[in-house]
């Protein structure tokens, strides 16, 4: 009898000693691949609000997650190789920040669950099926700006209604996005009588052509399309344009905070601190092919008056009301 009991008692300290070892293993750390056409210094403020996100929701760098930046600086055609080296280390899932890193990841893997941030139209580009069943291994946010970029040369005609012609400021190495984008814009200005000169810009040398040829045309307004190397270099476009005393719309809030006259779009650091919460559903478990896309539903006016003063141009208060937030 003593021996059974001995025989019971051991093995009951040979389980607990099990479940103690069990429950003392860490649990996994998730990987998350985070792919970004911009730099790292471009986007800080975005990939914060992501990391933000992440944040709210239980998750810390470095502690129950870890993540591997990509960060392409601009330079879109080495998206594919980023993309393929976030799936050799074989991410938990890859988060892939505007539409052509989206279509890199895409391209990269079938299986990776992919987050996207900050793409216009994921389902005109290619990316998914719809925005309620986005099929395949991809869902995420998306700022639709294809469908505001055309109310962004309407303010900038409103508020200057003697305007004929607009330069059209766009990155042709970003074509799936910005194609849209200009296509959008090309719509509005037929039909508000404007014509387009368009100006294409890769880096900041080609930002500074751009704006000489602006001038040798003698064009009298800017419109800049949203684009991470646009929203990177956003101070030096700023400063372009005050040298030359053009009024400057663009989709980004940024960019009016930085110098130029205004900006309408939607709120980008909203949608990357969102993005944090289908990565915390996908790494729960759920399947990108069935969440839903989050689309943009606010968009921002802001106007920067203190600029306008500078080139010697007068808002007028119909454009102000509309203003969410003023500059002085």
């Amino acid at each position: 009898m003593k021996k059974a009991i001995n025989l019971f008692t051991a093995a009951t300290l040979i389980l607990a000693g099990f479940c103690f070892a069990e429950a003392q293993q860490p649990k996994k750390v998730a990987r998350i691949g985070y792919l970004a056409a911009a730099s790292r210094i471009g986007i800080s403020h975005l990939t914060e609000a992501f990391l933000q996100g992440l944040r709210e929701l239980g998750y810390v760098e470095g502690q129950n997650i870890s993540i591997e930046y990509r960060w392409a600086d601009g330079n879109f055609e080495r998206l594919p190789e980023l993309a393929a080296e976030l799936v050799r280390l074989k991410v938990d899932v890859i988060v892939a920040v505007v539409t052509q890193a989206s279509l890199a990841a895409k391209n990269a893997t079938g299986t990776i669950p992919i987050v996207m941030v900050s793409v216009a139209n994921p389902v005109n580009s290619g990316l998914i099926a719809t925005l309620a069943r986005p099929g395949a291994n991809i869902t995420g946010t998306s700022t639709m700006t294809d469908e505001v970029v055309g109310k962004q040369l309407a303010l900038l005609k409103e508020s200057f209604p003697k305007i004929s012609r607009v330069a059209a400021m766009w990155n042709p190495a970003n074509p799936v996005f910005q194609k849209l984008q200009l296509r959008e814009v090309e719509a509005t200005a037929r039909a508000l009588n404007v014509s387009l000169q368009k100006v294409e810009a890769r880096n900041p040398d080609e930002i500074e052509r751009a704006f000489a040829a602006i001038a040798k045309e003698r064009t009298r307004a800017l419109h800049v399309f949203p684009d991470p190397v646009f929203i990177t270099h956003r101070g030096l476009i700023a400063d372009l344009a005050l040298k030359h005393r053009l009024p400057v719309v663009s989709g980004a809030r940024e960019s009016a905070e930085a110098g130029m006259l205004m900006s309408y779009g939607p709120d980008f650091p909203e949608s990357y601190r969102r993005a944090a919460i289908y990565v915390d559903k996908i790494l729960n478990g759920a399947k990108p092919a069935v969440i839903p896309v989050e689309r943009s539903t606010k968009f921002e006016l802001v106007i920067n008056l203190k600029t306008a003063k500078q080139i010697g141009l007068t808002i007028p208060q119909s454009v102000l009301y509309l203003a969410d937030k003023v500059i002085r």
